[in-house]
């Protein structure tokens, strides 16, 4: 076995594509964009490079790849926390201790000659990157902002000696009657208590001017979470640029109190299909596949993107009116499950809100932690 670090183009492709192959069998695995990931590898195209280190490696084996890794040194994020972290990320490999192993190993050699003193994982570039793995719902399928890894990686991580740091928590939520007509009374009471008002976007040409304005409360309200420090104007753009495409403007609402903007919701209808369909490409079909995804005509579920609420008005209850007109949203597209995408296990505030719906707690994935000897 050979552990090689990424130098060309063809490392870079292969790096990308090492999983399409490693999944191939799975009905649950739903894979990325191929010029999406390759943008987030590259320094030109990745503006959190402007403020990360980072280093991926291959391991191959008889001339087969067999593993992938990446660590990342986010400088930012360890000035903004007072840590000296470094993290793995986009680990993937065969069914083998041995390549596990050494492609952990490769990456923590790396961290320690950064300085770092232990490491996170898996976490990506910033908390809109893929963040950790998945250790319980291998039987579901998750929506296009979680992850599906092998059941296997969990005890291969632990043998390296990595312990849980905390978990997040997937739910499927079914919108009955009861739940919609429970969520339009709450919203009631919010509008007449608080004179909150509801901003609808019909088009991506409306919604565009207001991304700034989402990414503001986004860095207000997410903050106090683990792992996350504030994004720049660069990051903004970057993630503006990725993501205001593909959203349906219909899904995504804004909260309005006394002129000022101060919370935002953002759904989707489910793409996980349309993106196994697109296998990773967008042309020749796959653009046409997600684009019938996006209308929310054909299937049956939302996935629940985003949730974003200024610290200060916590208390108004304005997640709740976002919440009952998204609901509305769903009915009038015939979808009936809402997919829930990770939230840390500690967010009982967030995890409260489902208790007026059927649930199901499905998913489960968790970021590992080891500090260096």
């Amino acid at each position: 076995m050979e552990i090689i670090e990424l130098k060309i183009k063809k490392d870079y492709r292969d790096f990308v594509k090492f999983p399409f192959k490693l999944y191939k069998d799975s009905s649950n695995w739903v894979p990325p964009m191929i010029n999406d990931e390759l943008k987030m590898l590259c320094k030109k195209t990745n503006p959190a490079f402007d403020f990360c280190d980072a280093k991926f490696w291959l391991a191959k084996q008889d001339g087969n790849i067999v593993g992938r890794i990446g660590a990342i040194v986010n400088n930012h994020y360890n000035v903004f926390r007072n840590e000296n972290m470094g993290r793995f990320t986009r680990f993937e490999c065969i069914n083998n201790q041995d390549v596990a192993s050494k492609l952990i190993a490769t990456a923590e050699e790396w961290l320690k000659e950064q300085g770092m003193s232990g490491a996170y994982g898996p976490l990506g570039f910033s908390n809109l990157d893929l963040q950790g793995m998945l250790i319980e719902g291998f039987d579901h399928l998750p929506s296009i902002a979680s992850v599906y890894h092998q059941p296997y990686y969990q005890a291969f991580v632990e043998s390296c000696g990595y312990e849980k740091e905390i978990d997040w928590v997937e739910f499927r939520l079914t919108v009955t009657d009861a739940a919609m007509d429970k969520a339009l009374r709450g919203a009631e009471l919010v509008k007449k208590r608080y004179g909150i008002e509801v901003i609808h976007f019909n088009t991506t040409k409306e919604l565009t001017p207001f991304a700034p304005k989402l990414f503001e409360i986004l860095n207000d309200s997410f903050d106090v979470l683990p792992f996350v420090a504030p994004m720049d104007e660069k990051m903004i753009k970057f993630y503006s640029d990725k993501y205001m495409p593909v959203l349906n403007p219909r899904f995504v609402k804004m909260a309005k109190m006394n002129g000022e903007i101060i919370a935002f919701m953002v759904g989707l209808p489910s793409m996980s299909l349309a993106m196994q369909k697109a296998n990773g490409r967008l042309l020749p079909f796959g653009i046409f596949h997600l684009l019938k995804a996006k209308k929310g005509t054909e299937g049956n579920t939302m996935d629940q993107m985003l949730t974003g609420i200024k610290k200060e008005f916590h208390s108004t209850g304005a997640v709740v009116l976002l919440q009952a007109e998204l609901q509305k949203e769903m009915l009038a597209h015939n979808l009936k499950y809402i997919e829930t995408t990770g939230i840390f296990e500690t967010n009982l505030r967030a995890i409260s809100n489902w208790k007026n719906f059927e649930h199901i707690q499905h998913k489960r994935r968790r970021c590992f932690k080891k500090l260096f000897v």
